[in-house]
């Protein structure tokens, strides 16, 4: 195997043992289809925002990561972090 993808490999492994799993169950579905306060937002964006709401519940500092000006817009709206900021 090459060996850069070996290393990246590597720093994907030690950087996934930082992050929260969610199972995207009913409550983030729920979540989704209630109205954003800037619209539109399309199906897979509303999920990665609910998502990002029922993780900053329960987890300290969560940040929304996203380059998509209408998720990072929504995102904004709803109070969230975000990365890049």
């Amino acid at each position: 195997m090459n060996p850069d993808a070996v290393r990246l490999r590597g720093d994907l492994a030690v950087t996934a043992e930082h992050w929260n799993i969610l199972r995207i169950g009913r409550d983030i579905v729920e979540r989704a289809r209630r109205p954003f306060p800037t619209e539109p937002v399309r199906t897979l964006d509303a999920v990665h925002l609910a998502s990002a709401l029922a993780a900053s519940a329960v987890v300290d500092d969560v940040g929304l990561l996203s380059l998509d000006e209408r998720v990072r817009t929504a995102g904004r709206a709803l109070g969230l972090r975000l990365v890049p900021a």
